[in-house]
């Protein structure tokens, strides 16, 4: 075991840590499903509610990788639309966190993840047409996004749920969720910190250990997306949601 700023850690419990910041900088940077993997192995490390907290600096740490790069692609629009309900989101979300326990808490995650693939899968059957470009679909993905961010941060299925229906570029796609996350997860950082206590000095010291990791995965997560053709990328983004769902449920 090691003892790290107050957390006893197996050194398999370690490169695991290290591997799920690898993930979410590559998630950041265009590889999105692939930090759905990251959920489960921090829930299973750390508990579910406690995971959401450890894994909030990470996340703005590569938000912040992802906007620097892909920032000019960022489509100002659909932010303006989701950014109100996002925010009454993740209040909705902070409520729901007090009020239930672990074991419930980590299978809402996995519900999230199952029904965000599966109107996924839908919408890709030919069904696109079905969902509208209107303020008020706009206004229910930012209020489920901002839910889910909270439990679990799991809102990068519903966000891929709304900018696929969108049909935005891959670009505009990574640039449009970039800004996003960094905005709201910015915003949870008081509630996590004050209401559900769940980031301290000593886990935001285990983050910044973490943050080589982070910046090596959005190294390769713009490597890895420059040389995916535009065609293929929606359904690498399905493909690695259900891959993580699996994941999840086991």
């Amino acid at each position: 075991m090691i003892e790290l700023f107050g957390y006893s850690l197996s050194y398999t419990s370690l490169m695991l840590l290290f591997l799920v910041a690898f993930f979410i900088g590559m998630a950041k940077t265009g590889v999105h499903g692939i930090s759905m993997f990251a959920v489960p192995f921090l829930a299973i490390m750390f508990g579910g509610k406690d995971s959401t907290g450890l894994m909030l600096p990470m996340l703005i740490m590569a938000d912040f990788f992802a906007v620097k790069y892909y920032h000019r692609h960022a489509n100002w629009g659909y932010l303006l639309k989701l950014f109100p309900s996002a925010a009454v989101g993740v209040l909705v979300g902070t409520w729901l966190g007090n009020t239930i326990d672990d074991h419930v808490f980590r299978s809402v995650m996995s519900v999230i993840i199952f029904a965000s693939l599966a109107i996924m899968l839908w919408m890709e059957k030919g069904n696109t047409e079905s969902i509208p470009d209107y303020l008020w679909f706009a206004l229910l993905m930012g209020l489920l996004g901002g839910v889910t961010t909270m439990i679990g941060n799991l809102a990068g299925s519903v966000m891929a749920l709304y900018l696929l229906s969108m049909r935005l570029p891959k670009n505009e796609y990574i640039g449009t969720a970039a800004w996003f996350f960094l905005v709201i997860n910015l915003f949870k950082v008081p509630f996590h910190v004050l209401s559900w206590q769940s980031i301290d000095v000593n886990s935001f010291l285990l983050n910044l250990i973490c943050l080589p990791f982070i910046a090596l995965g959005a190294w390769c997560g713009v490597r890895l997306i420059k040389r995916i053709p535009e065609k293929y990328y929606r359904w690498l983004v399905i493909v690695m949601t259900g891959v993580a769902s699996i994941v999840m449920l086991f």
